[in-house]
């Protein structure tokens, strides 16, 4: 979750940046506009918001990077984004997919009717939520790649909100449609 820098922490990174307040200034945007770049280039699904992070881990230790840090600032704010991008990868790797529900694993034509069952429930499961949430899922879950960040950067200005609350709000709509589809799967299971 994103916090908002303090004002002290914030004239500390420019004063780090530049000691002529203008000319931070300008390094500062520079160098959002040059992180924001970083991430979408590394496929990272909220390049805003992994900057913001960014500056969240700088404003936490920028009184002592100031006594102790040699060098461009610039550079420690990459090396922080470059971890970001591990990080970030970490998560998208753990990640499932709203059509890679965990199944049982079954054999042979047990897995097509498995995988029918499945589907079936996640239609039924997705008819139960409201109109606006299932819209909502179903518009996130639409595109790939870049496209998709562009378009959930696009939905969540329509929705008049940040891509971060745009995710938690998806969130959670999947984490019920999943425990639907689960209660789904065992009642037909079970039903069998």
């Amino acid at each position: 979750m994103v916090h908002e820098i303090s004002p002290d922490s914030f004239n500390e990174i420019l004063a780090w940046l530049n000691p002529d307040r203008d000319l931070a200034g300008e390094m500062y945007v520079q160098l959002r506009h040059d992180l924001a770049r970083i991430f979408s280039w590394n496929r990272c699904n909220d390049p805003e918001g992994l900057t913001d992070e960014v500056f969240d881990r700088v404003a936490k230790k920028i009184q002592n990077l100031r006594q102790t840090y040699e060098g461009d600032p610039r550079l420690y704010f990459y090396g922080i984004a470059r971890n970001l991008i591990k990080e970030n990868l970490k998560k998208v790797k753990t990640q499932v997919s709203l059509a890679g529900i965990d199944t049982p694993d079954t054999s042979g034509s047990e897995d097509s009717e498995e995988s029918e069952l499945v589907e079936n429930c996640l239609q039924q499961c997705l008819q139960k939520l409201s109109s606006e949430k299932r819209e909502l899922i179903l518009n996130y879950y639409a595109k790939e790649k870049q496209a998709k960040i562009d378009y959930r950067t696009e939905m969540a200005k329509e929705l008049g909100t940040s891509v971060e609350t745009l995710r938690v709000r998806v969130h959670r709509i999947r984490i019920s449609l999943e425990e639907c589809i689960q209660r789904c799967v065992n009642e037909k299971s079970r039903g069998k």
